[in-house]
């Protein structure tokens, strides 16, 4: 008994209250199942809705919260009952770790829409155990919620696609936006979420045109993302001629805004849709979408299936995020940025690197 309690523990940096401040933290992760898979966590991405949770903006949150749900790492251990992943193999865990595995949606290998799908953090195990995220040195998962992380894609840079890359590729497939090359995709906001959607979305081969409120990006945005054009939402006269040029438009802006304008720019038969979650209800205007046969709608993630597609597409597509490197101490730091939009384009924590020592460290006090 004493020796599976010294298996779980864990160790990672947990917010205590609405302050939103992580500090470190001792828990115990549940026992490793037949059907589980261990990982050592290398590296997680610091996602927005991270920012979110820690500060329970969304009146979910429940402390103490360890966030984090881009998760590469090596799996230390693996059920008996699991054939698809060894000892030593690299894997990725993102959003969710758990499903009813027999609802519709789950039978149509879409585990994110199940009623009774887990979440990776700020949710419960079926024996109790609170389940925690990657911020921290160990997770034990469902081998059908793991995924192989494939050869020549990047450990860090990759991190963030177990949820802003899905989140991008998943709607695209969807809503038709990959049936046919040279369809006009405009892209709003150039954050976490958005960079990545115009990495994908030209290996997809559309036309890309980056939507901001600003022209501070516009250079990155073209020479660096690979962006074909730039359209600042201030700029009344060009916003005025791009009324009617575009097939799609992605928004990705997580803050209160305006759809009309973004509404405006679609053709006949455009679609809008969004993956932005501001903590308020948006105006929908009813006759732009009447008189143009428009469409809003909406996605997340996606299920194991697709997402493990995506992970493969990225890595024969040379697709990763562009990242800033941190230690786990410059966390607090990171959510400050974070909320001023001060990163190009997402945090990423090197945890093997820096958990252990900060561990360590508090051992020896």
């Amino acid at each position: 008994m004493t020796k599976s309690l010294d298996c779980n523990k864990a160790f990672g940096w947990a917010a205590n209250d609405t302050s939103g401040i992580l500090s470190p933290f001792h828990f115990s992760r549940r026992d490793h199942g037949d059907n589980d898979v261990t990982v050592k966590i290398l590296f997680c991405g610091v996602c927005h809705s991270d920012l979110h949770m820690i500060k329970n903006d969304w009146g979910l949150s429940h402390y103490p919260l360890i966030p984090g749900h881009e998760i590469v790492g090596i799996a230390t251990k693996v059920g008996k009952n699991v054939t698809k992943f060894k000892e030593g193999d690299r894997v990725g865990v993102g959003v969710i770790i758990g499903s009813c595995q027999s609802c519709e949606s789950c039978n149509q290998d879409l585990e994110n829409y199940c009623p009774e799908f887990v979440f990776t953090y700020n949710s419960s195990s079926p024996d109790g155990t609170r389940n925690h995220g990657g911020y921290s040195d160990k997770i034990v998962v469902d081998h059908r919620f793991v995924l192989s992380f494939p050869d020549g894609l990047p450990s860090d840079s990759g991190a963030p696609l177990l949820c802003a890359g899905i989140t991008m590729y998943s709607p695209m497939k969807y809503y038709g936006m990959t049936e046919e090359k040279g369809k006009h995709l405009g892209v709003n906001g150039l954050g976490g979420l958005g960079h990545i959607a115009v990495k994908i979305a030209k290996a997809f081969g559309l036309k890309v045109t980056v939507i901001s409120r600003s022209s501070d990006k516009e250079r990155e945005a073209i020479d660096r993302l690979g962006a074909d054009s730039f359209l600042v939402t201030t700029d009344s006269q060009k916003m005025k001629e791009a009324i009617g040029t575009m097939d799609f438009v992605m928004d990705t802006v997580a803050a209160d805004h305006s759809l009309l304008p973004l509404i405006n720019l679609l053709k006949v038969n455009g679609k809008l849709v969004t993956v932005g979650l501001p903590e308020k209800p948006l105006e929908l205007p009813i006759f732009p979408l009447v008189l143009g046969r428009k469409m809003v709608g909406g996605s997340q993630i996606g299920g194991m299936k697709e997402t493990q597609e995506m992970l493969d597409f990225c890595a024969k597509h040379n697709i990763v995020a562009d990242i800033e490197l941190i230690k786990m101490s410059d966390i607090n730091s990171a959510m400050d940025r974070l909320a001023k939009s001060d990163v190009r384009y997402r945090f990423v924590i090197d945890v093997a690197n820096s958990m252990n020592l900060l561990e360590s460290a508090e051992s020896k006090l």
